[in-house]
């Protein structure tokens, strides 16, 4: 579980997203920081013992940075107002599929993976294992465990395409697969649930529910 200080941090910094608040808060920042990077690590260390390509992770090659990239932005706020890790092989610019902890005040908290949007080559190995292993691949997004935490596949219509992808036609067993430009399942957490006892199994729980997706996905890419 996280402490009830890490989600006040968070509160108070989307309320005064300014770098003099940040900074005038910064041993609050650290102690947040610290207390995520350690539920991480937990996570490494536990979930690791089953999927062993996360073997040779650390909490500090997941953790993503709290300063936004505000060059292309309208939205100057220089900080993000949420605590994101993304645990896959090789660490979280890799291109592999993975999984994913958001924690973020305000019921938009979520913990998930996948792949979000792949280079166009891997997309495209992605998209062929599908079309070779269709039951395969239906059983891992129609399986009861995946759908009672996920409801299946995020198919909002952002991740997906209007028409087949090149190469492929209407009349595919797999389109509706075929289509997505990523394949991520996400699940959402509730506030309470990040400072109760029984948090971090939950996300564990989670994490080897999606495992079956993340290994197919990685070994199309293989």
């Amino acid at each position: 579980m996280l402490q009830a200080s890490t989600l006040q941090f968070l509160k108070g910094l989307k309320k005064n997203n300014v770098k003099e608040w940040f900074d005038g808060h910064r041993k609050e920042y650290d102690a947040a920081k610290a207390d995520f990077a350690a539920l991480i690590h937990e996570l490494i260390l536990k979930h690791s013992a089953k999927d062993l390509t996360l073997a040779e992770l650390t909490a500090k090659s997941c953790l993503f940075r709290i300063n936004r990239d505000v060059r292309f932005s309208k939205d100057k706020s220089p900080y993000k107002t949420n605590f994101g890790a993304s645990l896959q092989r090789e660490g979280k610019k890799s291109p592999y599929a993975g999984y994913y902890l958001h924690i973020e005040p305000g019921g938009k908290s979520f913990v998930g993976g996948g792949l979000w949007m792949p280079e166009a080559d891997n997309l495209k190995k992605v998209r062929q294992e599908i079309d070779y292993c269709l039951e395969e691949f239906t059983g891992i997004v129609s399986n009861k465990k995946f759908v009672k935490i996920y409801n299946g596949l995020d198919n909002s219509s952002d991740l997906k395409l209007s028409r087949p992808p090149k190469g492929y036609d209407d009349t595919n067993p797999a389109i509706e697969y075929l289509k997505y430009k990523s394949f991520i399942a996400t699940s959402t957490i509730a506030d309470e649930e990040i400072t109760s006892k029984g948090f971090e199994k939950r996300i564990l729980e989670a994490f080897e529910v999606l495992q079956p997706l993340v290994y197919f996905i990685n070994r199309s890419i293989e």
